[in-house]
């Protein structure tokens, strides 16, 4: 199958992508615009397989970009909150033939890419143009050997992911994992042509592209695209779109829920069918108070990059739905593996491993990462937890090292190599924190060389200067020796735990 076929599903003139204040996108005209962008690709001599860097603000033309780039050449959204040295690491090792970007714009990945000797293709959106229309100015014309639509086989994404080594890992996902995705959102939630998705999520995360967007698309069903994130305009985008449901990560719907109660009449108005949770694990209570508000179910889900989203859910009523666990096997198959290598039984802890059509099949060229993520054909996922007797996944922590910052993941090597750049900084290690709102909050502990004085603040924006925001340690301690395991090696997990860090141990500021 390809991605072009997917988008067969929505009736030509039914609506596909709208955003506020704009005229609708139906499916004839997405369909027309993912064929031009193709040939405007290609004739730029960009195919199958090349990989296309798209830096674009949420929204529509984020939201048509890249399904048009998914389904003719290799997709790479990246954050558009990034410093000018991030983006040169991730354009660099992308190996990015061309860079997507609206016209006009000051990022800072055009100064990466001018220095990486990367083609720049601006996006421009024409006057009174419907949500979602664009039109590319690629450049110099250039023989394609490898044109057309992506075929099942073909990388039609890739994205990184950060690991507890200092270099993200390239995770590629072929056009079968992507349907394959897209094909398991759409059968959980039950999607339909008149189902209206409020998307919120922000279009450079596995999350929004797939379950916010891929999925309800290859039901037929429309999505509303949002600026971003917003919790003081979200109920005013409920008047606008009418949707029938949303999905948003934990801390989204902590600051939707505090407004709720200030607008009972929109919700009244707009009664959604259901409600989604994924990407970091949410509260049993946060639950209750959501469906309390909305008068609607919330499903939560478990979802990873390299199972290109979705791995299990809680199903939709009448399915019995558990709160406190990530539901049952939602796509690929799941099993708990044991530290000797067996399978273990249902109520025994164990690593979480899993194997199905939406699974990458492995790290770009990082033969090692491979070798320890992939056990028999069972992908790793480093997350703990256990089966119940009815199928049901709970998920007891996690044996990975990364940060989790309510669903921004971190990895805190990165943030331990930039430390060490400052002069001051003799030994570091960052790790995560509980975070009463977020999950976790970003930490470091420092050891400054003999003789040296340093502040927090200075640190903080030491970092701030290389990496984007939410990456920056929100608490920095500064200590004569760090902690070490009896291997010598550091301990980040468990970390915060031990020394009593966590919940408001975090100065509120700019940081």
């Amino acid at each position: 199958m390809k991605l072009t076929d997917l988008l067969n599903a929505g009736a030509d003139g039914d609506i596909a992508i709208s955003a506020p204040s704009r005229d609708s996108l139906n499916f004839l005209g997405l369909r027309h615009l993912v064929a031009s962008t193709a040939k405007t690709l290609n004739d730029a001599g960009i195919g199958r397989n090349d990989r296309v860097a798209i830096v674009l603000p949420n929204g529509p033309e984020m939201a048509s970009c890249y399904l048009a780039c998914a389904c003719s050449v290799t997709s790479a959204p990246l954050n558009p909150a990034y410093r000018v040295d991030e983006f040169e690491f991730y354009l660099d090792d992308l190996q990015a033939r061309a860079l997507i970007i609206e016209k006009g714009s000051n990022s800072p990945a055009l100064a990466a890419a001018q220095k990486l000797g990367i083609r720049t293709i601006e996006l421009s959106v024409p006057e009174g143009a419907c949500a979602g229309q664009f039109s590319l100015a690629a450049g110099e014309p250039a023989h394609c050997d490898h044109g057309g639509n992506a075929s099942a086989s073909d990388v039609a994404m890739i994205l990184h992911t950060s690991g507890t080594t200092s270099k993200p890992k390239r995770v590629p996902l072929t056009v079968d994992n992507l349907c394959a995705s897209a094909k398991h959102i759409a059968a959980t939630l039950h999607f339909k042509p008149q189902d209206v998705g409020l998307n919120i999520m922000p279009l450079f995360h596995i999350h929004g592209l797939i379950a916010g967007l891929l999925a309800p698309l290859s039901a037929g069903s429309s999505v509303f695209c949002t600026p971003g994130f917003n919790a003081l305009r979200f109920f005013k985008w409920m008047d606008e779109a009418k949707p029938t449901w949303y999905t948003a990560v934990p801390t989204m719907h902590l600051a939707i829920a505090t407004r709720a109660k200030h607008n009972v009449q929109t919700i009244a108005r707009h009664p959604l069918r259901f409600i989604r949770s994924s990407s970091s694990s949410i509260p049993p209570q946060l639950i209750d108070q959501i469906e309390r508000l909305f008068n609607a179910p919330l499903v939560e889900s478990y979802g990873m990059t390299e199972a290109c989203h979705q791995m299990a859910a809680n199903p939709l009523p009448p399915s019995k739905r558990k709160p406190g666990t990530v539901g049952q096997a939602a796509g690929p198959e799941i099993r708990i593996l044991g530290e000797d290598g067996s399978f273990l039984a249902t109520g025994e802890i164990g690593e979480i491993v899993i194997r199905g059509p939406n699974v990458t099949p492995g790290y770009e060229n990082n033969d090692k990462a491979n070798a320890d993520a992939f056990v028999d054909g069972w992908f790793r996922t480093g997350d703990q937890g256990m089966l119940d007797d009815e199928g049901y996944l709970s998920i007891t922590g996690r044996l990975k090292e990364i940060i989790n910052r309510g669903g921004e993941k971190i990895s805190p090597r990165e943030i331990d190599e930039i430390l060490l750049d400052h002069v001051s900084v003799a030994q570091v290690v960052v790790f995560g924190a509980p975070h009463k709102r977020l999950g976790e909050e970003v930490a470091a502990m420092v050891v400054l060389h003999e003789g040296h004085e340093c502040s927090e603040r200075e640190l903080q924006l030491f970092v701030s200067a290389r990496v984007a925001a939410f990456k920056v340690p929100k608490k920095v301690l500064f200590v004569e020796e760090l902690p070490k395991g009896s291997t010598g090696k550091l301990q980040r997990i468990g970390l915060a735990q031990r020394i009593g860090l966590g919940f408001g141990s975090f100065v509120q500021g700019e940081f």
